[in-house]
């Protein structure tokens, strides 16, 4: 019988206004900038031993903005640049459903994996062998922390500057 992992800590990071600048459904690799110090959080939590994932909310998607091609195309970018400094993120989780969504196949009243909702979370709880009590959130808005605390997880409210100095003032980085 195969051995079951022990679960370990993971960050889970909201992507627009933590890992990168939120100038509004951001789609393109050309209109990305990430947050001063959210590759080095990603590589520090990697080096820790931690899983790091993204839970995001895309509605940009659902509201015919930019495709789930040109989502997963920006992710592919953002893990090719956080290989070049020993960063790695371990899964990305999103939302793209919205209960105004122009596009019906993305329209749902009360879309269960969009945070405030905790479904993203609980995919990833479900999917990976997480330490629930030892894991912890960063987001950048009130809905994030909802969904966190409604999974079980420490959440955190980032409120902009420097990810890494957030973290290390809040003395919340691994080692």
């Amino acid at each position: 019988m195969p051995e079951t992992p022990t679960p370990r800590p993971a960050l889970f990071l909201d992507r627009d206004g933590v890992l990168n600048e939120d100038h509004g459904y951001v789609s393109r690799w050309e209109d990305f900038r990430w947050i001063a110090g959210a590759k080095q959080v990603v590589a520090a939590f990697n080096r820790a031993g931690w899983l790091v994932i993204v839970v995001t909310n895309q509605s940009g998607v659902g509201r015919g903005f930019y495709t789930e091609e040109a989502m997963h195309a920006l992710h592919a970018r953002m893990a090719e640049d956080l290989a070049q400094v020993g960063g790695r993120i371990d899964a990305f989780y999103y939302a793209p459903q919205h209960p105004e969504a122009p596009v019906e196949a993305y329209r749902h009243p009360d879309p269960p994996l969009r945070k405030p909702n905790p479904g993203m979370i609980l995919q990833a709880l479900a999917d990976w062998p997480i330490d629930r009590e030892a894991s912890l959130l960063v987001g950048d808005k009130p809905s994030d922390i909802e969904a966190a605390l409604r999974a079980g997880i420490r959440g955190v409210l980032f409120s902009g500057g420097d990810l890494m100095q957030f973290l290390s003032d809040e003395a919340l980085l691994p080692g």
